[in-house]
């Protein structure tokens, strides 16, 4: 087993004993917490993506993106594991997509509408001191980071999660992107400075 998926693995054992009061209870604080980043104050465009489980909570986040008049792009995930993207319209227009997550049931923008976003929030399971993110392995978002590399924008990588997923080390490859910030409970950590 590699290093990374054996950190999923634990970072997965770990998420599968928080209670849904838990996790609900940290929806909150992260929504609070990352509605303050300056990175978020100012954007007119957010690509997020909608929580599912136990993982930390975007949808007080969305919707308070939302009732901000920010427009907030959600993915939809195609056959070949990319992304196209839809604007979120609020809760009840989420609908059941395949493995179990929820997308949007607008019309899709294609998978280029994420270089119109000022920030992007990144699903991870963990993060490191130099800002390497962990995702769950299905390489979505590696071509995400791709397109946006590769079309020269630089969106603003936000990721949510829990305290005990700031980690020491997350082994990294080449293709792999930092994030300039990480939101937990107990605060935001920095990787880069926002941009004025």
């Amino acid at each position: 087993m590699s290093g990374k998926a054996a950190l999923r693995r634990d970072l997965l054992a770990a998420r599968r004993l928080l209670g849904q009061e838990d996790v609900g209870r940290t929806a909150a604080v992260l929504s609070a917490a990352a509605q303050e980043l300056p990175e978020l104050t100012a954007a007119r465009t957010v690509a997020a993506y909608v929580s599912v489980g136990r993982e930390p909570g975007t949808h007080p986040l969305l919707d308070a993106l939302r009732a901000r008049g920010v427009r907030v792009l959600l993915p939809v995930l195609m056959a070949d594991n990319d992304l196209d993207w839809a604007v979120f319209e609020g809760a009840e227009h989420l609908v059941p997509a395949g493995r179990g997550l929820r997308e949007p049931d607008g019309v899709r923008l294609g998978p280029r509408a994420v270089l119109d976003a000022d920030a992007v929030l990144l699903p991870g399971l963990a993060a490191d001191g130099r800002g390497m993110r962990l995702g769950r392995g299905g390489g979505s978002y590696d071509r995400v980071l791709a397109r946006l590399a590769s079309a020269g924008a630089h969106p603003a990588l936000i990721v949510l999660l829990y305290d005990d997923e700031v980690v020491a080390r997350v082994p990294e490859e080449p293709h792999d992107h930092p994030v300039d910030a990480v939101v937990t409970p107990a605060g935001v950590r920095r990787f880069r400075a926002p941009a004025s």
